[in-house]
């Protein structure tokens, strides 16, 4: 009996260790796959590794995540072993109301946490950059430092420091040679503690960063929007990292242990930290130096501060903007128009803005962009006039198109017969044929759309009973169809052919036929989204005139064809766009690259506040239908 309970012991054991560590071993191995494929291994290479090291956004992002651990580690664990030394010596009163207050920002939800940092840093007009992430992550790790001390003062004699003072010790030797040594594990774990939160924390750091600064937390999730096995690269080398430290802190003392004089051995026990953090400074050093010295960049001049979002912008387009005029470009990121005009509204600065088309009518309606001066650009006349003069603003005054395209059906063409598409339309995600076998996009606006649309509806109804009929049509299709419910992992998991069919971005669909021959793109001709994300300059821009450059540099030419050719949306450049969908192009015969311009049924979407409320809800309430019915 007891070796059936060791021999389930091992295995459970071992299920555990599996379950940890087989994502990252994962992770391992796909940052040396060959092709950008996230789940399909092609062939052994460095290709992601030569990627990363060539980005220069990717190689400040990880000086900047172990600078700010580092640092933070070092000032939380000081101020938080004093901070629990003297509650110690306080009266129960103050040190049970303290330890609350400790208790507290540990279990506050992050976002919460996170909202209050950036209303404190914008209340005071503290400019957010690298000190406000040092301050935030300074201020999130002292709890967890005093936490872990707190216990080891508590099993100190209380008398234990007046007793060295009695023997002729200062205050000070008593602190440092009698009380600091007694606790030294509870000093240790806390540092480790901190030093791990602030290396893993990503919701905070996302609010309270500005300037263009990010760690590695916000690096990859901007990352992770679009396919990017640079990914799998910068977190192997983290783990690499992480694991070289760990094995520096438990080996050394076994070294040292062996050591034949006890006062070697000692100093060799206290060395110890140093040592770990010594070899982390220098990794952070050395990462440093292969980023060509962080922030300082070879480029004089003024400051372009772009928010933009993740993974939008070609390999080149920066660097070039910047050897071209000699100015120094900021880019932020975010991951949806709500997020970006949260900040807006708030007042951060920037100088230009890449929102969508109904999120520009609603910055418009609220006065906080300013007009475009048309003497400073040269552009327009190189735009499509298919992306010009649309709803959102008629006469481009605030607005020049940055990439547009379409919502339509992305479908394998070995499972989904392409008379039942051009029969049923968006119906097509009711035909029980394809049971298990389809996509929704986890966009509110999009799924309503393709509702609406199947429906025969206009897609900005305002119509109750319209939006009603088309929840209803959702929660058909997620009860019926056992729906998956996902966001750009569709890219991935279509380009491998893993179900017949999906709602997509056109710019995505190019993509995924391109890496996969075997998928098609179809648009229903009841209509769809012709959606535009476009650069517009904020009210408090403080250099309109360097975004009036920008804005002519990326709707030219070379700065289009980076962009479009890299990302996959389609340019409004219409000679980058005819170049990249003709013959020899990188898109040739793609037919999701160029939008459908032709068809009455498409539509623009246009900013209703009331409308969105009442399709946010009914959204939230499709998805739990779907949750309940898987």
């Amino acid at each position: 009996m007891k070796k059936r309970k060791r021999s389930t012991g091992k295995i459970l054991m071992a299920l555990l260790i599996a379950f940890f560590y087989l994502p990252i071993i994962y992770m391992i191995i796909f940052s040396f796959n060959e092709g950008k494929s996230l789940t399909v291994f092609e062939g052994f290479s460095l290709r992601w590794y030569r990627h990363m090291l060539d980005s220069q956004d990717m190689m400040d992002a990880l000086y900047t995540t172990f600078s700010v651990a580092l640092l933070a580690t070092a000032v939380s664990t000081v101020v938080g072993t004093v901070s629990a030394i003297g509650l110690s010596k306080s009266r129960k009163i103050i040190r049970d109301i303290m330890e609350q207050v400790d208790n507290l920002p540990m279990m506050n939800p992050e976002i919460v946490t996170a909202i209050g940092f950036m209303l404190l840093f914008i209340t005071f007009k503290v400019d957010k950059g690298y000190l406000t992430m040092l301050l935030a992550h300074i201020a999130f790790c002292i709890p967890y430092v005093i936490l872990s001390v707190m216990p080891k003062i508590r099993s100190l004699d209380p008398n234990l420091a007046d007793a060295a003072m009695d023997l002729g010790a200062t205050p000070w030797r008593a602190l440092t040679k009698v009380i600091v040594p007694q606790i030294t594990p509870g000093i240790v774990s806390g540092a480790l503690i901190a030093f791990t939160m602030s290396v893993d924390d990503f919701i905070i750091s996302y609010f309270v960063t500005g300037g263009g600064v990010k760690n590695l937390s916000i690096m990859v999730y901007t990352m992770s929007k679009r396919v990017n096995p640079s990914i799998n690269a910068v977190s192997t080398l983290v783990v690499v990292i992480i694991t070289i430290v760990l094995l520096l802190i438990n080996i050394t003392p076994v070294v040292a242990a062996k050591r034949k004089k006890k006062e070697t051995v000692g100093r060799q026990r206290k060395f110890v930290p140093a040592v770990a953090g010594a070899c982390a400074l220098a990794l952070v050093i050395g990462l440093f130096a292969m980023q060509g010295g962080g922030k300082d960049r070879p480029f004089e001049g003024q400051t372009l501060y772009i928010y933009n979002w993740g993974e939008y912008t070609g390999e080149n387009i920066i660097p070039d903007f910047e050897e071209e005029t000699g100015a120094s470009v900021v880019m932020d990121n975010f991951d949806s128009n709500e997020q970006m005009y949260i900040k807006v509204a708030n007042q951060e600065v920037y100088d230009i803005l890449v929102p969508s088309d109904y999120m520009i009518q609603r910055l418009i309606e609220e006065d906080l962009l300013q007009k475009l001066d048309k003497s400073k650009l040269d552009c327009m006349d190189k735009l499509s006039d298919a992306v010009k003069g649309l709803p959102y603003d008629p006469g481009n005054d605030y607005s020049v198109p940055y990439f547009w395209g379409t919502v339509g059906i992305v479908y394998d063409k070995t499972k989904v017969d392409i008379e039942d598409l051009e029969r049923e339309g968006y119906n097509i995600f009711l035909d029980e044929k394809y049971k298990g076998d389809v996509y929704l996009y986890d966009s509110e606006r999009d799924s309503f759309m393709m509702a609406l649309k199947a429906l025969g509806y206009s897609m900005n109804t305002e119509n109750e009973q319209e939006l009603q009929e088309a929840y209803d049509w959702l929660v058909q299709c997620v009860r019926t169809m056992d729906t998956e419910i996902v966001t750009d992992e569709i890219i991935d998991n279509m380009a491998q052919g893993r179900k017949a069919l999906g709602l997509i971005y056109s710019g995505d669909a190019t993509y995924v036929m391109s890496e996969n021959e075997n998928m098609g793109f179809f648009m229903p001709e009841g209509g769809t989204n012709l959606w535009s994300d476009a650069m517009v300059i904020p009210k408090n821009s403080q250099n309109p005139e360097l975004a009036h450059a920008f804005i002519n540099y990326a709707c030219g030419y070379d700065g289009a064809y980076d962009n479009s050719s890299y990302v996959g949306y389609t340019a409004a450049n219409e000679e980058v766009m005819n170049d990249l969908a003709g013959e020899g192009g990188d898109f040739e015969g793609i037919n999701a690259y160029i939008p459908r311009t032709d068809n009455p049924n498409d539509e623009v979407f246009v900013y209703n506040a009331d409308t969105k409320k009442i399709i946010s809800d009914l959204w939230s309430r499709v998805k739990i239908a779907a949750s309940n019915a898987g």
